[in-house]
């Protein structure tokens, strides 16, 4: 197999980061061989917000008032991770970005560069009640009530219309799972879907 992208997408709390973990485990056993590069914009902008620097403290406070970064940001975090680790052979696993439209076209010109054989889009889908309940009970920092229903409002304006960009895209193969069944039932779906089975 050769290297193949996954963009992992869905409401917050519908479970990308644990399905990316069993993909990940799915692609070790089918090729040792081939590594994966894992970028998660959010696991980045958290490690990047504890530095000093001026962008660093003013990214903070924007993150401690539940403001939604500038898109240069995110895509500064992922971009630097290509730039840095990327070798050509590491399949790519994309979890929860890009968020927005612009973004969207921005990594599609950077997975052509890269001349991945295949494109997935993996969208796990929860209702929006479900992930208010699943936030909740993580008891995460940025999980409050009003933090939750401002990362909804983003999803619907921002990520919805980058999911479409997606889901029309002859150039991606987008699948869609429910995300309100069993970590085992999802992951046996997306598999199954993805032709790893």
């Amino acid at each position: 197999m050769k290297p193949q992208a996954f963009i992992f997408i869905g409401r917050s709390g519908c479970g990308k980061g644990t399905q990316v973990k069993l993909l990940m485990d799915v692609l070790a056993k089918n090729d040792p061989t081939r590594k994966v590069m894992y970028i998660s914009t959010g696991n980045e902008l958290r490690e990047f917000i504890k530095g000093d620097s001026y962008t660093q403290k003013r990214c903070k406070e924007v993150y401690d008032v539940g403001g939604l970064q500038p898109e240069f940001l995110a895509v500064g975090m992922w971009v630097n991770r290509y730039f840095r680790d990327y070798t050509g052979t590491e399949h790519a696993i994309m979890d929860g970005m890009p968020r927005k439209l612009h973004e969207a076209g921005v990594l599609h010109s950077a997975l052509e560069f890269y001349g991945f054989e295949k494109l997935w889009v993996i969208n796990i889908d929860i209702s929006d009640a479900e992930s208010k309940k699943r936030l909740l009970a993580r008891k995460r920092i940025d999980d409050n009530a009003l933090e939750i229903k401002k990362r909804l409002e983003w999803y619907e304006t921002d990520v919805v219309p980058t999911m479409e960009y997606y889901d029309g895209n002859p150039k991606y193969d987008f699948i869609k799972v429910s995300g309100e069944r069993s970590i085992e039932e999802i992951h046996a779906d997306i598999v199954k879907k993805l032709g790893l089975a």
